[in-house]
């Protein structure tokens, strides 16, 4: 396996590098990231690699002389979307925090050499809670969301307070408080605002 990534990337030396882009991609947890490797040439495709994250970490590559796809450090949830030979598109599902990172797809053709870079990023929705709290009327909690979630209020209150928990994985959980104890309003709104994501909770206060 060794001996055959590295003539992979001997052929890779040998040709003249014509193209580098860069797309960013954004896609929710849990559902599909297709990552796009458009082939800007007119001759058909002779190697396609895609890499993650170094110009050394090989994923999935296809060789059109052997007809053949070879897989590297690569999980089992990441394959072609379509056929190489004719759109190497790459395909993550169900995709997780864990894929975020820079995508290369490198391809060869008679006319040198092309790179595209993605950058994925996961989204990640949070699970929103709003509940009452004796000393602070309201609690609003959107819990492990990527990126933070957005809380507001209606109506507005000059006595609302927020703070963040940052977790290991990456996620965010932001708190919200309400007024105070001897706030008047019947009842109060949460309006949380996400990427991938808006919702309103309404509690009573008497």
């Amino acid at each position: 396996m060794a001996q055959k990534w590295a003539v992979l990337a001997v052929l890779f030396f040998l040709l003249i590098n014509l193209v580098e882009t860069h797309k960013r991609v954004s896609v929710e947890a849990g559902h599909e990231a297709v990552l796009s490797c458009p082939n800007i040439s007119k001759m058909p495709l002779l190697l396609v690699t895609w890499k993650r994250n170094c110009r050394s970490c090989y994923c999935l590559s296809y060789r059109r002389d052997q007809n053949e796809t070879s897989r590297l450090n690569c999980s089992e949830r990441i394959m072609w979307k379509y056929s190489p030979v004719s759109d190497p598109a790459l395909r993550i599902y169900p995709v997780n925090l864990g894929d975020e990172g820079i995508y290369t797809c490198e391809f060869a053709s008679s006319e040198g050499n092309f790179h595209f870079l993605s950058s994925l990023t996961v989204i990640v929705p949070p699970t929103v809670t709003l509940t009452h709290d004796k000393s602070r009327v309201a609690v609003c909690q959107a819990s492990a969301g990527k990126p933070a979630a957005d809380i507001s209020w209606i109506p507005a209150s000059n006595h609302s307070s927020e703070e963040e928990i940052h977790h290991p994985n990456g996620t965010v959980t932001r708190v919200s408080y309400f007024g105070s104890t001897n706030s008047s309003f019947p009842s109060v709104t949460c309006l949380v605002t996400h990427a991938a994501m808006n919702q309103t909770l309404v509690i009573d206060l008497k």
